[in-house]
């Protein structure tokens, strides 16, 4: 691996500011292979270098990957001056590490949202030319049937112009429930193209992005850190 600053390296665990580890330099608490570091323009290799702090090792992540259970009544944003946004769920630690989330859900639709701070993979996700399926639960007013089934098979223009690509409608257990997969994710768009069929959506959870798929044991706000078989996966979709 390159060698990196070590302001860089300490402040990527999302614990200090680079104004931080100068100070924590100053002190005398970082050792390298044993020896104090002497400046926090210092490079190292993280993999080839014992790094410490205060005794404890310091594990560089470049990046890092979060699966959270959005709850509703919180905005899928990184800020937001009119309500809490998703990374205000998080501890002030991973508040520090500019993560964002990949993708929106509505303010009061649940489920599956993927925070990172990893761009290139964000662009890959959301990018229209992979196809990356994206899963709702949706439970709706009225009942879903066949021909509605037919109708996001075919792709559709909504009343209001908005043209939509094939989607796959599948009828829950009760006919007032259904899933929805999209490869698109224009505004509102599980939410529009039910209404255009006369079935307004009471409520709405996200359930799968690619090959990641929503834990069930985070319950609403919850979240954890992906594993390494599931960033493996979602990094490999499609390819």
């Amino acid at each position: 691996m390159e060698k990196l600053r070590l302001d860089k390296i300490v402040s990527a665990t999302g614990l200090y500011s680079r104004r931080e580890v100068k100070a924590l330099v100053r002190q005398g608490r970082i050792l390298a292979d044993g020896r104090p570091v002497r400046s926090a323009d210092e490079k190292f290799d993280p993999e080839e270098t014992e790094l410490l702090l205060d005794g404890e090792r310091i594990d560089y992540q470049e990046y890092t990957y979060l699966m959270m259970n959005k709850p509703a009544g919180v905005l899928s944003a990184t800020e937001d001056a009119k309500g809490r946004t998703v990374l205000s769920l998080l501890p002030p630690e991973l508040q520090k590490r500019n993560l964002f989330p990949v993708g929106r859900l509505d303010k009061d639709t649940e489920g599956l949202l993927l925070l990172t701070n990893d761009g290139p993979l964000a662009h890959e996700l959301l990018s229209p030319r992979h196809h990356v399926d994206k899963v709702y639960y949706a439970r709706v007013e009225g009942e879903v049937d066949a021909s509605d089934c037919r109708a996001f098979a075919e792709g559709m223009t909504l009343g209001d112009g908005l043209r939509c690509m094939p989607a796959q409608l599948r009828i829950g257990d009760a006919p007032d429930t259904c899933y929805v997969t999209l490869q698109e994710g224009k505004f509102h768009q599980v939410k529009r193209m039910l209404a255009d069929r006369g079935k307004p959506v009471k409520y709405l959870k996200r359930l799968r992005m690619g090959n990641l798929t929503l834990d069930s044991k985070l319950s609403p706000g919850a979240f954890r850190f992906l594993s390494s078989d599931e960033l493996k996966n979602l990094k490999n979709f499609g390819r």
